[in-house]
């Protein structure tokens, strides 16, 4: 092949442009995201069962829903949260399953058993959504003069952009953090009992009266003769203002006398839902939280809720303004930015070291031209499988810098050293140079493709982060190739020329004697250890050991925690307390946050009312938006969290945990670990809360873990009110007319809709505020029985206290606990997580820890981890012994690559990172780069063998003549990985964790590995010798 192209070098750059342009156009097409679709596939259930307690849930709802849902295809788990009111359901499938397919199966499964559930549940509807559970953003209305209040704020978002943003492509869902207007009716028990009314008797008349009534048309066909006109008839229409509800009549005596609405009630605009206050750094505001949808692109989507509400703000009154307080979009964008700049600066530092070696510009941009080729390549290959341009695949790029080079150079340098030694002109010393090397190039190929080759095999999301890596460097490996057996020979052909005279410059010169000096002293070491090659052996063991002990003292994670620009808390007040009490709360620590962390916080967004945990009066949430990064030069997000965690730890305001967001978008809701600590024998909810205090108590003692949370709050006190049916039945009432009225009074009733501006808003029917604050309060509510008399509940209705559990978990259908968690500072995730397995171990009774969300998905990847290396490892193995045609030789290249192995984990140990997914990468590559050194070594050694040369004086020719071009390509990518040690800035974390130990290995393999392959190959030889020897011997 690379003869026929010498000889026809413009055949081989139209097949060089023709790549680019290919690669160019669909570089322009290819999506951008931060990662690629990793999270696995979540379909949630949520049904809404109001004012039934948890239990009641679970026993109707959640338990029914979950024993329909059996015999669903890829089901990886499934978790259940139930609720005062809420029943959610959530089903995590894996990769074998398409994401359309999970949610259809789930909607099929649920219409089966629909019908069994409450009435009150299915009028509502029960949603089956396929969105992820992270937050991508949140947006808020602001009123920066104060002059609209929170409600006022709600309301605009509610008629102005909640549809268009819950429309808008790779939305999964949103939450609104505020409220909009309701027609409300405060109920007066005293002016009820006067007038002989009841609540039914108000809610009935406010649906009869609050109705659209169409009755025809006058004139309508069929039509009298003569008739001139017609006319469409309507004999009622819905109330619009306070005024007309007040008007609403409920009763005429027989007096003639009427009893309307405002005799019993108060009315008003109001808030529908008063649990909920949402602020911004203080202003009253109004926000709507973003879920991704699952499969979505987070940057696109993101793109995409702003434009939406840019065109919508002109409808926004004066002095609202929209702002976004949590938005990981920006961060996404520097972190592929960053890769960018990072791919640059290796492209510059690869040339430069190319040049240092080769000292002609002739020779050093031959190997450079193979960059823009390959990468652009590279890019068509995405394409066609469909991928995006994200930190990942740009990684893999940034590793391919090195790599593809690789090729190039060792086809240059051989030329020119066969040009020098030989006498020959270009085209000639081509010709034989690549003769002498086109094998050493193709297994060179073969071995870092085999390495990456078990990754795309991989499952979960582990899977997927490594088939980015696996297709984007295989790809350039074979693109390289291609371009060092077609581009590179002919442009070595054209482009060097003979200079036997030429002189470097003294710089120059003097890095030449350096290098001359070293190459002898290479050889004289070689020479001097392959004469007892089988003490190296000895050697290998040491670095076996040390390999060991360093990867098992290596902590482990999933991925590297990043300051990705913003921070979540969540707060939690004792059961029972207040909206004003939590606000308070939310005040100080946002006044803590923009004062005494002004240098970094740029907004705090709170909304009293909801946490990832559940909703009530004691639960508030805050999003804090860092400022830019250049603006807080040195300060990290990590650092603000773990600073404000110490500053209200067992604060007096309540439970404060700061956190920062998820490493990937719908893997959990925040950083750090989640468990569900699963009752294995049924012990019962209460021996499961004292399990889980045992935990969390144990965990704080180890010091390991931080931020323990779930185990709290199981339970809270509550007011059961025993209706004595016997005395109900004496007095004539009826059970159902009680229930409805206890429910009125006390949760509220929703009656229907009235219109208000170009919406429709609620009309909730509630008892007035000052008769349902007290226990004693109860007895001031009067039901009709069936003789149109009042009767006061007291005379039927006794209060007693109970303790009852306000939020029930389940994982598979049994009873669970969920528990969250993070890494106390200086420990990995994964240690954390073996923490907790052993500490759940330790606790009395018969409990196990699963796993979910981002926690699963590292045990995982970690369960995968000896596979992905023994298979790698094999493969390439396999390929050298096709290669060689040959057992014994690959044995000889396989020996170093234990000391790249340990060099990689030592930089790793040293430099404090973790064995994360990045770095598992980092140690394949690791292999390929020892293997490759090895194979440059060998392959010479061999062919000088077959020409009849000895193996001491083989084995030592071969490395002296191959130690430039692995100086130099080992040189190339240690240079080319640099900027990623380096890195700083959005994702720098990301980076350092996937250069690190490359670096690591790469200078072990260059400085140590290099002896250790001749001296391997001298006793691999030698034994093969000795057995070949004793075989013939026996025959």
């Amino acid at each position: 092949m690379a003869s026929f192209f010498i000889h026809r070098p413009v055949f081989a750059w139209v097949l060089a442009i023709a790549t680019m342009l290919l690669g160019a156009y669909s570089m322009i097409s290819l999506p951008i995201s931060q990662y690629p679709n990793i999270a696995p596939t979540t379909v949630r259930i949520t049904a809404t069962y109001t004012g039934a307690s948890a239990a009641t849930v679970e026993n109707s709802v959640t338990t029914v829903i979950e024993d329909g849902l059996t015999g669903l295809d890829g089901l990886t788990y499934m978790t259940s949260t139930s609720s005062e009111g809420t029943a959610s359901v959530s089903l995590v499938f894996d990769d074998t399953i398409d994401p359309d397919m999970a949610q259809v199966q789930v909607q099929n499964k649920l219409q089966l058993v629909e019908s069994q559930l409450p009435d009150s549940v299915t009028s509502k509807g029960v949603s089956v959504t396929r969105s992820t559970s992270s937050i991508l953003m949140v947006g808020a209305l602001v009123s920066e003069d104060g002059s609209y209040s929170s409600l006022e704020l709600g309301d605009i978002l509610s008629s102005t952009i909640e549809d268009a943003v819950q429309r808008t492509d790779g939305v999964g869902s949103i939450r609104v953090f505020g409220t909009e207007y309701a027609m409300r009716i405060w109920l007066n028990p005293e002016k009820l009992y006067q007038y002989q009314l009841t609540s039914s008797d108000v809610t009935t008349a406010v649906s009869e009266q609050n109705t659209n009534v169409t009755v025809g048309n006058l004139g309508d066909q069929p039509v009298v003769k003569g008739q001139q006109f017609t006319v469409s008839l309507s004999a009622q229409s819905q109330l619009e203002s306070v005024q007309d509800f007040q008007n609403i009549l409920l009763k005429t005596n027989a007096d003639g006398s009427a009893i309307y609405l405002a005799d019993v009630a108060t009315i008003e605009l109001a808030e529908e839902d008063y649990g909920s206050i949402s602020r911004y750094n203080g202003h009253p505001a109004a926000g709507f939280a973003v879920n991704l949808a699952t499969g979505a692109n987070a940057v696109d989507t993101a793109e995409a809720v702003r434009e939406v509400v840019n065109n919508l703000s002109s409808a926004l009154p004066a002095g609202v303004a929209v702002e976004y307080p949590y938005d990981t979009s920006p961060f996404v964008e520097k972190s592929i930015e960053q890769v960018y700049e990072t791919l640059i600066e290796a492209i510059v530092l690869v040339f430069l070291v190319i040049f240092l070696f080769l000292q002609s510009w002739r020779a050093t941009i031959i190997p450079t031209i193979a960059v823009p080729v390959v990468l652009l390549g590279t890019f068509g290959v995405l394409s066609a499988f469909g991928m995006s341009i994200n930190t990942l695949t740009m990684f893999a790029l940034v590793l391919a810098i090195g790599l593809l080079v690789d090729d190039a150079i060792v086809v240059v340098e051989n030329v020119e050293r066969v040009m020098e030694e030989d006498g020959l002109d270009p085209v000639a010393a081509t010709e034989k140079s690549m003769g002498e090397i086109s094998t050493a190039l193709v297994g060179i190929v073969m071995v870092l493709s085999a390495v990456f080759l078990p990754m795309a095999f991989m499952t979960g999301s582990t899977g997927v982060i490594y088939k980015q890596f696996s297709i984007t460097i295989i790809s350039a490996m074979v693109l390289s190739l291609f371009v060092a057996l077609i581009l590179t020979p002919a442009m070595c052909a054209q482009l060097l020329k003979l200079n036997l005279n030429k002189k470097p410059v003294a710089p120059l010169s003097w890095f030449n004697k350096g290098l001359d000096r070293l190459t002898g002293g290479y050889g004289g070491v070689v020479a001097r250890f392959s004469l007892r090659p089988f003490r190296m052996l000895l050697v290998l063991g040491v670095v076996g050991g040390a390999s060991y002990w360093v990867y098992d003292d290596l902590p482990t994670s999933f991925l590297p925690a990043e300051d990705q620009g913003v921070l979540m808390t969540m707060v939690e007040l004792p059961q029972g307390s207040t909206v004003q009490q939590t606000e308070y709360a939310v005040s100080q620590i946002e006044a803590h946050l923009l004062t005494k962390e002004a240098d970094l916080v740029k907004s705090v967004f709170a909304n009293v009312g909801f946490t990832f945990r559940g909703t009530g009066q004691n639960y508030a949430i805050m999003f804090i938006r860092l400022k830019d990064y250049d603006e807080r030069p040195g300060q990290d997000a990590a650092a603000l969290m773990n600073r404000t965690n110490r500053a209200f730890f067992q604060s007096r305001l309540g439970k404060v945990f700061v956190l920062q967001p998820p490493a990937i978008q719908g893997l959990g809701t925040s950083s750090g670990f989640s468990m569900s600590l699963v009752d294995q024998s049924g012990a019962g909810l209460n021996a499961l809360s004292a399990a889980a205090d045992q935990l969390v108590a144990n965990g704080v003692r180890d010091g390991r873990v931080t931020n323990l949370r779930g185990n709290d709050e199981t339970t809270k006190p509550a007011l059961k009110l025993r209706i004595d049916q016997q005395k109900a039945e004496a007095f004539g009432v009826s059970l159902s007319d009680v229930n409805a009225m206890l429910s009125t009074v006390f949760s509220g009733t929703y009656v229907n809709d009235f219109p208000l501006g170009n919406n429709l808003r609620e009309v909730i029917v509630q008892g007035g505020a000052q008769w349902r604050m007290q226990p004693e309060d109860i007895e001031e509510w009067y039901v009709r029985n069936n003789g149109s008399e009042m009767v006061p509940l007291s005379a039927f209705v006794s209060r007693e206290w109970e303790t009852i559990t306000p939020k029930l978990s389940r994982y598979g259908g049994t009873r669970a606990l969920e528990i969250s968690g993070e890494a106390a500072a200086g420990v990995s995730s994964g240690d954390a997580m073996n923490v907790m397995e052993q500490l759940t171990a330790d606790v009395d009774g018969s409990y196990a820890a699963a796993w979910t969300g981002l926690s699963y998905q590292e045990r995982l990847s970690g369960d995968q981890e000896i596979i992905l290396y023994t298979l790698s490892a094999l493969v390439v193995f396999l390929c050298l012994a096709a290669l060689y045609e040959s057992w014994t030789v690959p044995f000889a290249v396989m020996l170093s690559v234990p000391v790249g192995i340990l060099g990689a984990l030592m930089a790793t140990w040293y430099f404090g990172q973790s064995n994360d997914v990045y770095f598992k990468v980092g140690l394949l590559t690791t292999i390929g780069l020892a293997a490759r050194n090895a194979i440059l070594i060998v392959e010479f050694a061999e062919s000088l063998r077959s020409e009849g040369m000895a193996l001491l004086e083989a084995t030592t020719v071969a490395a002296r003549l191959r130690l430039r071009p692995i100086l130099m390509t080992s040189l190339a990518f240690g240079f080319g990985i640099l900027p990623l040690v380096l890195a700083s800035g959005a994702g720098a974390n990301a980076q350092k964790s996937i250069g690190t130990g490359m670096l690591g290995g790469i200078i072990f393999s260059a400085v140590i590995g290099i002896v250790m392959v001749p001296v391997f190959y001298v006793a691999v030889m030698k034994t093969t010798g000795l057995f070949r020897a004793r075989l013939e011997t026996d025959q």
